[in-house]
């Protein structure tokens, strides 16, 4: 079999193949052995049918189907290996001599992974935050497990205030009209919470228990339900209960009710450490986006429209499927949210076509730098998702495989150690350095 690549332009290549008489005729041999096995001819046992006689039956485009089946495999497999192409989905076939006793010739185009050519991607210069957790950012955190653990007490003389719980029964009104969702009975609303339309909390606020309020707001122009957006609405509300909160004292008796701990100083030291590795793992995660940025930006790579509508369509799966966990339809979204999916692909191809770039440049990099999965990184994923899952290891393995997704595993682990190498191949810049570059560059300019 002879292959070449005629032409390659806009991510498409187009393989011109040649498949030898032999091959031809063995497998036009070999579809007419299959065919007959089931073709019923008056005159002839079941599968003893001379072709030729076959031929005369069914005509000869069946076998030479079939025998096409059994040719382009191969011949497709062998041709991308030969020409070096790297297709990103199945060919267009066009045959233009396909007889008995002759050569095979087609035309093979495919759509290809689109070239990239790199531009710097080692000895980038990145920014490496200065983690630092403040007594006040520890006190801050203590504040809110105080008011988490506060008791609601009820407040019988006195006035609501910011931070309190009211207790209400409302009626909304437009144009004189009751409207959905305006209606609510025993609501318990924090004021301040920002929960309620902007300007309903505050008109709250010195009301007692027992006391009618006539509140009115407007609806945001942009609010989520259209036929309320933009319109003045008036809400008559009765004020049933407030309930105010009960702030416990910050002691070694508080840090034993809300933690594991005996005393306070010991829950100070345990929050201390996790916003140090709270902010840590924010300031690798912004770390990581610089270098992506970087590396990609320094890359060429026009991309190719079919995978990003691969990657749309994987977003929209993904959305498919969270829906119906939660027991909705794509179509159901689509009407409580106002949209449509043409709307939904639109509004995500600019992310799409960003994803589909980093990965290709981050596949190009792993390929220069020989970046691979080893079996035992796989196997060491797959350990960790059981444990993430609480699923049985060896159900989880099998699982994956009837779904074909160790491949898909394998990809992100390729691609995680790639962003690692670019990690510990960048040079980190402190603060300090930082900002004594940028006086530098503005020196210059």
């Amino acid at each position: 079999m002879k292959a070449i690549v005629e032409k390659i332009e806009n991510n498409r290549a187009e393989l011109k193949i040649e498949v030898e008489v032999e091959q031809v005729d063995q497998a036009l041999d070999r579809a007419y052995r299959k065919i007959v096995k089931d073709v019923n001819i008056p005159g002839f046992r079941k599968g003893k049918a001379p072709r030729r006689i076959v031929e005369t039956h069914l005509g000869t485009e069946p076998i030479f189907k079939q025998a096409l089946d059994f040719i382009l495999p191969e011949a497709y497999n062998q041709a991308v290996e030969e020409t070096k192409i790297r297709p990103i989905d199945q060919p267009e076939v066009s045959l233009e001599q396909f007889e008995e006793g002759k050569p095979l010739l087609m035309t093979l185009t495919v759509n290809v992974r689109p070239e990239v050519t790199l531009g710097q991607y080692k000895g980038l210069e990145i920014s490496k935050p200065v983690v630092e957790v403040s007594d006040e950012d520890v006190e801050e955190h203590l504040k809110t497990l105080q008011n988490r653990y506060a008791k609601l007490v009820s407040v019988t003389d006195g006035a609501i205030e910011k931070g309190d719980i009211a207790v209400i029964d409302y009626k909304g009104y437009i144009d004189g009209q009751t409207f959905a969702g305006g209606i609510e009975d025993n609501y318990a609303l924090e004021i301040g919470s920002g929960t309620f339309i902007e300007g309903f909390e505050e008109q709250l606020i010195d009301a007692k228990a027992g006391e009618d309020r006539e509140v009115n707001v407007t609806f945001p122009e942009d609010y989520r339900e259209s036929t309320l957006a933009g319109k003045a609405a008036v809400f008559k509300v009765a004020v049933k209960e407030v309930k105010r909160k009960e702030l416990a004292p910050l002691d070694d008796e508080f840090a034993k009710d809300v933690s594991e701990f005996e005393t306070l100083e010991e829950l100070k030291a345990d929050i201390k450490k996790a916003l140090k590795e709270k902010l840590e793992k924010q300031a690798r995660q912004d770390m990581r986006d610089e270098v992506l940025e970087k590396v990609v930006a320094n890359a060429e790579v026009e991309v190719s429209d079919i995978l990003v509508e691969r990657r749309i369509d994987a977003h929209m799966n993904r959305l498919s499927e969270r829906l119906k966990s939660q027991g909705y339809t794509l179509e159901q979204y689509y009407e409580v949210a106002e949209t449509s999916e043409e709307e939904i692909r639109t509004k995500y191809r600019e992310q799409a076509v960003e994803s589909v770039k980093t990965d290709l440049v981050l596949e190009e990099i792993a390929g220069i730098e020989k970046i691979e999965v080893k079996d035992e990184e796989i196997i060491e994923e797959i350990q960790q998702l059981a444990q993430e899952y609480n699923e049985n290891i060896e159900v989880l393995q099998r699982n994956l495989q009837n779904r074909d997704s160790i491949e898909a595993l394998s990809y992100g682990i390729m691609i995680d150690k790639t962003i690692k190498f670019l990690m510990d191949n960048s040079k980190e810049l402190g603060s300090e350095e930082k900002s004594s570059e940028e006086e530098g560059s503005e020196e210059k300019d």
